[in-house]
């Protein structure tokens, strides 16, 4: 009994960080207050999420080498931090380049949440209790994804401030920080032989490798993309005002939310190939929605197919590499979260698009090719099936 509390004691916390790790989606919600607020092009306004995701490129091997050196809990508290800082920067001032700062240490810390958290949790939990509480934490983190445009348009309503969302995510976060700092983890030993950048880009010249790494940059490439760009297209099909159309984010991300609930359940009772083909089948339509539909229901349809459907995808696509190459987990996990870098690819694509064709049609034909990559994936989940590999 004593340990099961010890358990639990560490956990909370930790899913405490989970929410936190949330935050980095109000990217998508900051961009089109800002746009508005400083008459931004889409190419200029989109540069916001894309400062946020770059990072995962860059950051995510050399995270792994400071797990080794400092530990996990380290390496999360240092994550939390950066974040405060970052949630700090836009009330103190509010610029275009004081945003982009804002968001680049967004990013930063959320980089280095995503490559050392999950493992955190390993020191806790393992065997089968470690997928649960893993899909508990996605569970936890969509939380804050979804609330964040709520909160942000109640502000802007009520005080005239869409801001006051980054003082209350402030707030939050500070406790979150210091319950982790006050909580005592045994961690595993360090790994003797840390994965490098060298090896893990090597791995990309695994086709089986580059096909999952290209799959996760079109799920975060889609998710990114339909959490900037849900609202401009109920802006510009029904002339709706920012603070009503930014109601479509929290659609998305509510049924986002209901995937990550409802996702474990289903893939411990049915095939996960065959789920992917699902999850694919409802981003299809949703983009099909998105290019025709001009009526308020349609398009929510369409944010809440896409919501569900891509929530399964990251965790499906991740487990089928590691499965891939069970020799090199800790490689091709620092390379798959390397993938993570389509949410800076897709919304800088999108916003050229979008100003070139004058409207967010460009930001739907972006994603769609993302979705149209994912079927091809789908198909080849079949085959491995039908040929029994």
């Amino acid at each position: 009994m004593t340990r099961t509390r010890t358990k639990l004691g560490q956990l909370i916390p930790i899913m405490f960080t989970f929410f936190v790790m949330g935050y980095v989606d109000l990217a998508g919600t900051a961009t089109n207050y800002v746009k508005t607020d400083f008459h931004l092009s889409d190419t200029m306004a989109n540069f916001l999420p894309s400062m946020v995701f770059l990072w995962f490129f860059f950051l995510s091997v050399p995270t792994s080498l400071l797990m080794s050196r400092i530990g996990k809990k380290n390496v999360v508290l240092v994550s939390l931090a950066v974040t405060v800082l970052g949630l700090i920067l836009p009330l103190v001032g509010y610029t275009y380049p004081i945003m982009l700062v804002s968001l680049c240490l967004l990013g930063i810390g959320n980089t280095l949440m995503q490559v050392s958290l999950n493992p955190l949790v390993s020191c806790i939990v393992s065997g089968d209790k470690l997928a649960s509480s893993l899909t508990f934490g996605q569970f936890v983190k969509a939380i804050a994804s979804f609330i964040a445009p709520i909160l942000a348009s109640w502000a802007a309503v009520a005080f005239g401030n869409w801001r006051i969302l980054f003082a209350i995510f402030l707030v939050l976060g500070v406790i979150a920080t210091a319950y982790l700092f006050m909580t005592k983890i045994d961690e595993d030993a360090p790994s003797a032989h840390p994965s490098t950048f060298g090896q893990v880009v090597r791995l990309l010249g695994k086709p089986a490798v580059l096909m999952l790494f290209i799959g996760i940059m079109c799920h975060v490439g889609i998710d990114v993309g339909v959490n900037t760009s849900a609202p401009k297209i109920l802006m510009e099909r029904l002339g709706m005002p920012l603070t009503s159309a930014a109601i479509a984010t929290s659609v998305y991300f509510l049924f986002r939310t209901l995937g990550c609930l409802t996702g474990s359940v289903i893939l411990s009772r049915w095939d996960a190939k065959k789920f992917f083909g699902l999850s694919v089948a409802m981003i299809t339509l949703a983009m099909v929605g998105m290019f025709f539909c001009h009526s308020k229901a349609g398009l929510y349809v369409a944010f809440a197919l896409v919501g569900y459907g891509n929530s399964n995808v990251f965790p499906i696509i991740f487990s089928k590499a590691l499965l891939s190459m069970p020799d090199k987990k800790d490689e091709v996990s620092g390379l798959m979260i390397m993938g993570l870098i389509g949410g800076t690819v897709f919304p800088m694509l999108m916003g050229i698009l979008s100003d070139a064709l004058g409207g967010q049609i460009g930001s739907v034909i972006v994603m769609s090719l993302g979705a149209v990559y994912l079927i091809f994936l789908s198909f080849r989940f079949r085959q491995e099936v039908e040929t029994g590999k």
